[in-house]
């Protein structure tokens, strides 16, 4: 079996999860986030796509519904040792196919958590399962309860999350290689990408973001390549990703001469980072690093310019994105504890002037602050 951690590591995960189900009446659950069954078992797949349940109950007994293609795949990467397989075919209901293992598992009638926040639970398919349960199980919305327990990384997790962050550092050292005046944007990512796959690591769970010219103001990834002009921006905002470990970083490169309004933008984002720094300490609020980041852009004079939040917990994350929960906005009141892995990015995307900034980096948080993860240098590099 392809297992990225020891069987102490998961007797560990096992132990947690039955003693926080205990703690809030749960008899079993239902998993259908993937990020939940890989940190659980091992199971790694993007089978997730289509419906597959796997179900915990609090003793720790461990079963998987899934497709046929799926039967090998949870057998070769994870320690589930009871997998089910519900039939393709006009009319499946694979939902009364679950229904019937919770039978065999005694858990009719039981209380029953369910993962509604997950990319492998449609709308329909979530409507669906309440139908097939009614009367059936008492169920509750329990979609952060194992996201709480994979907050807090382990020595082994912590391995994989600086593995992860020397592949972003040798990505952006790549990118730092051919980001120039007619450069193509698709050598660039194609650079950035192999130096992850040539370390070892895994495609990451969203795309890569790149964009320049006034497409260096998007946070997003689209398709579409260009070549970068004698006088351009380009924006790049990356994860190195280990064993599904993410650890993200943030760039922009002013091509050419960087405008003045470049020059005074990344000495806000430098503060402001530097800012978020100080905030993210344990026993503070997750809210308080966003407060933070916000005070010092709106000192800068960039309140127009800037996020309503300001980066988000990284993890072990699946397609199609890799933001781990929660995330630094105003308000959130999540503790910081000590092990969490974080990524802070300042973004500022200046519409009036067409002008981008950004820098981003991914942090671990430590008995006495924290450590950033990452290498390079916070100046601003010129292309």
């Amino acid at each position: 079996m392809a297992l990225h951690f020891s069987e102490q590591e998961f007797a560990r995960r096992r132990q947690a999860l039955a003693a926080k189900m205990k703690a809030t009446g749960l008899d079993g659950m239902l998993l259908f986030r993937q990020e939940s069954m890989y940190w659980l078992s091992g199971y790694d797949t993007f089978g997730y796509v289509f419906f597959q349940c796997l179900v915990v109950t609090a003793d720790g007994d461990m079963k998987l519904i899934t497709r046929a293609p799926d039967l090998r795949q949870a057998q070769n990467t994870s320690n589930i040792a009871d997998i089910r397989v519900w039939v393709d075919k006009h009319g499946s209901t694979p939902h009364d196919d679950l229904r019937d293992l919770l039978d065999e598992m005694g858990l009719k009638q039981k209380r029953l958590g369910v993962e509604y926040e997950a990319y492998g639970l449609t709308g329909r398919s979530a409507m669906r399962l309440n139908k097939a349960l009614d009367g059936y199980a008492t169920l509750v919305d329990t979609s952060e309860l194992i996201s709480e327990l994979r907050l807090v990384k382990s020595a082994e997790e912590i391995v994989y999350a600086r593995k992860a962050a020397e592949l972003a550092d040798k990505a952006w050292d790549a990118a730092v290689e051919l980001a120039h005046a007619g450069a193509d944007e698709g050598h660039i990512l194609a650079a950035m990408q192999g130096e992850v796959f040539k370390g070892g690591g895994d495609y990451p769970g969203n795309e890569f973001i790149i964009g320049s010219g006034t497409d260096a103001l998007l946070c997003r990834y689209f398709s579409g390549r260009k070549m970068l002009a004698e006088v351009d921006q380009l924006t790049l905002e990356w994860a190195g990703a280990y064993r599904h470990y993410h650890a993200a970083m943030m760039r922009t490169i002013p091509i050419g001469k960087p405008r003045s309004e470049h020059v005074a933008m990344h000495q806000a984002c430098v503060d402001s980072l530097n800012a978020c720094e100080e905030a993210l300490q344990p026993g503070l609020s997750v809210g308080g690093v966003f407060d933070a980041h916000a005070k010092m852009m709106d000192q800068h004079g960039f309140k127009h310019a800037r996020m309503n939040a300001c980066g988000y917990s990284m993890g072990t994350t699946f397609a199609p994105n890799w933001m781990d929960w929660p995330m630094f906005y105003s308000g959130n009141p999540i503790e910081l504890t000590e092990g969490m892995t974080y990524f802070m990015h300042m973004i500022l995307m200046d519409s009036d002037t067409g002008t981008a900034m950004t820098l981003g980096e991914s942090y671990l948080i430590t008995a006495d602050g924290n450590e950033r993860l990452g290498r390079s240098s916070l100046d601003l590099v010129i292309g």
